[in-house]
């Protein structure tokens, strides 16, 4: 049983956002704690500092932590991190699917790893820098993650996977604010050197931001094919299946008299197969490894919000239950473009709490 204190770890990346988060919680009047976690390294780009677990983010957060006054310590999570997201990553690009791994990344390391070292150590809350909102809702009578009141920010999507039992014990600091621009204020009026610290764009484990090299350094075997259509005619060659996603048109090498983008992979075959831009659109989605915040199954159907991935506008859809309790059929009132397996799918209800999502199959 874990003592009722005000004690929080705090996941701090070395940049503004859990930076200011620190000053946010500490103001509060919580007993801040802050954790860099130590996921990846690679001696070829020690130089890289862009990244959210790279080298020198450990340096950044211990003095953003020294300044501020609270302790910061660093957790080596690197084996954790190398068979939940590097190796899922890899196989499923392996299986012809494209994935999201900071979704794998807050599911088993930074709500989950961290959470239970938290415990350990006695301390009840886990914080970090998202835009997303976690609090007691009244209408549902449980804890609920919600969108951030930045729309341009918000990252609720990507931690719709995470345990609905954790809810009560996480805080996210940032998630009442409209506009990234008052957390770069925060930090320099705090005189906190990560004011106009960059954002990390790139996979942290892909810090060149070159998937493709990436990947073929770690799948050994030969994924070369051919670029056809759904007939079967072959336009050209291609290298590995692993290099092309959905709904991609540029970098195909071939011509045709209307243009052709990737509507599928099969990982069989090796084959990618293109077809004309109505063929990317959608109304009916199936999707597995479901989970749920608002509750522990979906009885019937719902009718909710629907995001296909991270930059997508949400769109009316209806979501049904399957025979497999771990799947779920979504069907859109209107069809969607670029579905692509892989990619998780989360919904939300009209006031922007998310319900829960899964995989695209």
């Amino acid at each position: 049983m874990l003592d009722n204190n005000n004690k929080v770890l705090l996941g701090m990346s070395g940049g503004v956002d859990s930076s200011v988060s620190a000053i946010l919680l500490k103001n509060a009047g919580y007993d801040v704690i802050g954790v860099t976690m130590k996921l990846w390294h690679d001696d070829r780009f020690d130089e890289c500092d862009s990244g959210c677990c790279s080298e020198s983010t450990a340096y950044d957060a211990k003095r953003v932590c020294d300044k501020l006054g609270i302790p910061h310590f660093v957790f080596d999570f690197e084996q954790e991190f190398k068979s939940k997201v590097i190796d899922n990553f890899i196989e499923q690009y392996r299986n012809a699917k494209t994935p999201n791994p900071c979704i794998e990344c807050n599911k088993y390391l930074k709500f989950d790893t961290m959470l239970k070292k938290a415990h350990e150590l006695g301390i009840s809350y886990i914080a970090t820098g998202h835009y997303a909102k976690c609090q007691y809702n009244k209408k549902y009578k449980q804890f609920v993650l919600s969108k951030s009141n930045s729309e341009k920010k918000d990252q609720s999507y990507v931690l719709y996977n995470i345990p609905r039992e954790i809810l009560p014990f996480v805080k996210f600091p940032l998630g009442d604010f409209n506009d990234k621009s008052q957390i770069r204020e925060i930090a320099a009026s705090y005189g906190l050197n990560v004011a106009n610290k960059p954002d990390s764009q790139e996979i942290c484990f892909i810090p060149d931001n070159n998937h493709i090299r990436f990947l073929d350094e770690n799948i050994k075997e030969d994924l070369s094919g051919n670029i056809v259509d759904s007939n079967g005619k072959i336009y050209a060659k291609h290298k590995g299946f692993t290099h092309y996603t959905i709904g991609q048109r540029r970098g195909l090498g071939i011509s045709n008299d209307k243009p052709l983008y990737v509507t599928g992979l099969n990982k069989f075959t090796h084959d990618v197969i293109v077809g004309e831009k109505e063929k990317l659109y959608k109304k009916e989605v199936l999707a597995n490894e479901t989970n749920y915040l608002l509750f522990d199954k979906l009885e019937d159907k719902l009718r909710v919000k629907a995001k296909i991935r991270y930059k997508s506008t949400p769109a009316y859809a209806t979501i049904y239950t399957c025979n497999d309790k771990n799947m779920v059929n979504v069907i859109f009132d209107e069809p969607q473009r670029a579905v692509t397996p892989g990619q998780s799918i989360v919904f939300y209800t009209d006031d922007d709490i998310v319900v829960g999502g899964g995989k695209i199959i």
